[in-house]
């Protein structure tokens, strides 16, 4: 007589009860594993509430990234800083990725560093003539304090052909 391969396992969670085949686990880890299962949701419950949260995941990231794009919209306005250029997709991503960059350089080099905000409204002009969107976006991973640096680094594909913040 042969050790059973399929079972009929009643999920504790959900309440659904599932024939499953186990032949492809060896016999003597059949019952354990089957003990297993029913202290799980069935595979269709279980799939449905993965996509359920992922449904909510994604909302939740559409609404963090609207809230980030208003906080960047606000301040690119209140600091007079130009609108980026680049890919239509890259925009917003890039004006979110300039602001994060320098609120943490802000934070760096004024709040907890040495610098007077004379000293930061030079960088502030330097941040200025950088206006491609991609150039903030590969920054977006970057140090606050590092910011002088990288500005310093940036290229003439980095800034625009006709600027009026030069």
């Amino acid at each position: 007589m042969a050790v059973r391969t399929r079972w009929t396992i009643e999920h504790a969670p959900c309440g659904h009860e599932v024939v499953h085949d186990l032949s492809d686990r060896p016999a003597d880890r059949r019952a354990g594993f089957a003990r297993w299962l029913a202290g799980r949701e069935c595979s269709d419950c279980w799939k449905a509430a993965r996509d359920t949260d992922t449904e909510s995941k994604e909302q939740w990231l559409a609404a963090k990234r609207a809230e980030e794009q208003q906080a960047a919209a606000e301040w690119a306005e209140k600091f007079d800083m130009p609108p980026l250029e680049g890919p239509e997709k890259a925009l917003e991503w890039g004006e979110r990725s300039r602001h994060q960059l320098m609120t943490a350089a802000h934070t760096a080099l004024v709040l907890e560093g040495t610098w007077s905000e004379a000293d930061w409204a030079k960088l502030e002009e330097k941040a200025r003539t950088v206006n491609r969107a991609g150039w903030w976006i590969d920054q977006r991973d970057a140090d606050g304090s590092d910011l002088v640096e990288l500005l310093d680094a940036a290229n003439d594909s980095d800034r625009a052909t006709e600027n009026p913040y030069r």
